[in-house]
């Protein structure tokens, strides 16, 4: 017998919080893996922008589903840091991170997670394996991007240089990060191209290149093929940058593999099931096609 299955509800109701999301592939994701174990799986937008919604709704947002009995809610752009006041508990990751992606509604107890940090650093492994970590130029500190500095610096990181428009943005998150990773040397980035000059790597992890958000982060003759570059954006799988990058020689990174190996993790903390990843992967890859 399956014990697991017997304590598990055969019916779950989960959503996703977030702005400009109606073309999220992470409902299919969730609800295709859902058939695979006999579970009759809900999962619904909550699109602050189709709304007219902001960050400040959140917390009625989070009750309203809390109260409507769903299982729980992954949390995305922009509300990833705010959701954090919000929770009751937090894992470990999400206290070193202070930015969630995942809320579990237990009893009558809110449990906040971060499954960016393995997703990232997951999706790396498998699709820049080899490159080296020695010096690292990271674009973005917002909720994402200390998910995927946490991650770099769990890999192995010797140097992130942070860049984001709001320098006091970049130096919270090296203040945040520092004390958890001995190991490796947080900085505020200040001149990219001198950056850019010696490091082996870039992370991008701004919201720019999503199809609400069009364009570059960088001035792409910044770029040289000595570079690896990694994208957080998946929507488009093959953003301005993803393209360029190819085009210049760089081994590149996209999005999807992030977006896939976050939505293993939720799933597992929404249902207690071990999710198949490279089922997953595949049926992300076909809604994509």
């Amino acid at each position: 017998m399956n014990t697991q299955a017997a304590i598990v509800p055969r019916q779950l109701q989960v959503g996703l919080i977030g702005a400009g999301i109606s073309r999220s592939l992470t409902p299919a994701m969730h609800m295709r893996e859902g058939e695979h174990f006999e579970l009759s799986y809900r999962y619904d937008l909550i699109d602050l922008d189709a709304r007219g919604l902001s960050v400040s709704d959140l917390p009625a947002l989070v009750d309203e589903a809390e109260a409507l009995g769903f299982a729980g809610l992954n949390i995305t752009h922009p509300c990833k840091q705010a959701a954090v006041t919000l929770v009751d508990e937090l894992s470990a990751d999400a206290r070193t991170l202070r930015s969630i992606n995942t809320i579990v509604f237990d009893g009558q107890r809110k449990i906040g997670h971060n499954t960016d940090w393995w997703g990232f650093a997951e999706s790396f492994r498998r699709g820049l394996a080899g490159v080296s970590l020695g010096r690292v130029v990271q674009l973005g500190a917002g909720g994402a991007g200390v998910a995927v500095a946490h991650a770099m610096a769990e890999m192995g990181a010797q140097a992130i240089e942070i860049f984001d428009l709001d320098p006091l943005r970049a130096k919270a998150l090296v203040d945040q990060l520092q004390p958890a990773h001995g190991a490796c040397r947080f900085s505020i980035g200040h001149d990219l191209a001198a950056a850019l000059d010696v490091a082996d790597g870039l992370v991008h992890a701004t919201p720019t290149g999503m199809v609400t958000h069009p364009g570059l982060p960088l001035d792409v003759r910044l770029l040289s093929n000595r570079l690896w570059v990694a994208e957080i954006v998946y929507f488009p799988i093959e953003t301005e940058l993803v393209k360029l990058a190819r085009q210049i020689g760089c081994r590149v990174l996209d999005g999807g593999g992030m977006a896939v190996f976050q939505a293993v993790k939720a799933f597992e903390l929404f249902t207690g099931f071990q999710p198949t990843a490279e089922r997953m992967l595949q049926h992300f890859n076909s809604l994509r096609a």
